[in-house]
């Protein structure tokens, strides 16, 4: 992912250090678990040895990498060269006992998995976050009347609260599956080159990935199977498109024909080069576009799942891009969609004028089951709704002065209903008489 998206955190997880580091203590670990195992040369004293003066160097591994054209091999020589620089000449090596009974595999999946599980942690701080904004602004704004609409038409009345409280249960979903997807990835393998433990103890593998807070993989061939990438990744995507769905609500509310919400506009910024008057939705823009990214990457993820036999390498080069975006993208948008909705425009006025812009049409299923308990059929009811409203309609799509719906009602000589029945369906909050239900439940 490119820097102007990388945020310090989740970049420092995906960088070659973080990534050495943790090779460095896996085979160090190993090291440790092979001497108190007893089974090969490797002693006490050596593995000490190893764990003072084991280290590396991002330089000098892509200098060896450059010849070797393998990078666990630059980093064990580079690992090794550290750990033997003091011994005196002459002297056994302990760097022999590095990486001993172990495959490539079992560091670099190991590693990954423990990057994945730092990245997920950091994601599901800020979905928490971001949860108790958006639980805070949907308390914060229950009663502010306004429009719902369906296939973007104005359906029935709602309250803005209701939207973010939608967007809160989204979320909610979303941090329960990166949980999930934690769990999924908690695990290490250091179990040789098919994963039969041929040249190590399984004693190695567990005392490793207790360390390191893994669970060990029952089986895990040579590579830690991919469907377990692949969840993580689908979390991501699904988080991602539910901040996409928020965003593109902003973006429709911000409409100069709709303006009911807007993001907030900093001081000193600007709209438009060419026109000094805008105050654009560029944030939920971006927001739109970076999801189409993450969600791209799940097929990515899933194709990864195939793999020959108990292993290729044919998902490592996609992964390193798709994966590690993904994250590094979520968590540019987690901290984006957190500063647009603490901070937005909510313009009450504007929801109640769209709420009366139909002239009362949005009452129509109210006055229809108004009609129904008066005594007529529902086929008659619906008769004479629709024929008032569709007056009052076409009186709106020709921007023509005209009577409301109720007004159209209260002349219509086959509507029962009194003046004071009219009076009740016409309030809005006779669509909300659960909306405490709804809040509690939040």
């Amino acid at each position: 992912m490119i820097e102007r998206y990388t945020r310090e955190q989740m970049g420092r997880i995906f960088s070659l250090e973080n990534k050495y580091a943790l090779w460095q203590e896996i085979e160090v670990l190993a090291c440790e678990a092979q001497a108190k195992l007893g089974l090969t040369g490797i002693t006490a004293a050596d593995a000490a040895w190893i764990r003072e003066h084991a280290g590396f160097s991002v330089e000098r591994i892509d200098e060896i990498e450059a010849v070797t054209n393998h990078d666990v091999i630059a980093f064990l020589t580079d690992m090794a060269e550290h750990i033997d620089a003091q011994v005196p000449d002459g002297a056994p090596r302990p760097s022999r006992w590095v990486h001993y009974g172990m495959t490539s595999s079992d560091l670099g999946d190991t590693a990954l998995c423990c990057q994945i599980v730092q990245a997920l942690d950091l994601t599901g701080e800020a979905l928490e976050e971001l949860i108790g904004i958006t639980k805070r602004r949907a308390l914060e704004t229950k009663d502010i009347l306004c429009v719902g609409r369906t296939h973007g038409i104005h359906a029935e009345p709602m309250t803005f609260g209701m939207k973010f409280a939608s967007w809160t249960w989204a979320l909610r979903r979303a941090a329960q599956r990166v949980r999930e997807a934690r769990t999924a990835m908690a695990v290490g393998a250091i179990s040789g080159a098919v994963g039969s433990y041929s040249s190590i103890d399984p004693f190695v593998e567990e005392y490793v990935c207790e360390r390191l807070g893994l669970a060990a993989d029952p089986l895990s061939t040579q590579i830690i199977a991919r469907d377990r990438h692949a969840q993580a990744a689908s979390a991501l995507a699904l988080c991602a498109a539910s901040l996409e769905q928020i965003a593109t609500e902003v973006r429709a509310l911000q409409k100069s024909d709709t303006l009911e919400a807007a993001e907030p506009f900093a001081k000193g910024q600007k709209g438009s080069s060419a026109m000094p008057h805008k105050r654009n939705p560029i944030i939920s823009e971006r927001i739109c576009g970076l999801a189409r990214v993450i969600k791209a990457n799940v097929q990515v993820a899933l194709d990864n799942v195939a793999l020959w036999h108990e292993r290729d390498i044919s998902h490592s080069s996609a992964e390193r891009v798709a994966l590690v975006d993904s994250f590094i993208a979520l968590d540019y948008l987690l901290a984006k969609m957190r500063w647009l909705l603490d901070g937005l425009v909510i313009y009450p006025e504007n929801c109640r004028a769209n709420l009366e812009r139909t002239r009362g049409l949005i009452f129509s299923s109210k006055i229809l089951l108004a009609l129904i308990d008066s005594g007529l059929s529902r086929e008659e009811a619906y008769v004479i709704v629709q024929r008032n409203a569709m007056a009052v309609w076409e009186e709106i799509q020709g921007a023509q002065a005209g009577l409301s719906f109720r007004e159209r009602l209260e002349a219509d000589p086959e509507v029962p209903l009194s003046a004071e029945q009219l009076d009740a369906v016409f309030d809005p909050w006779s669509f909300l008489g659960q909306i405490d239900l709804l809040f509690e439940r939040l």
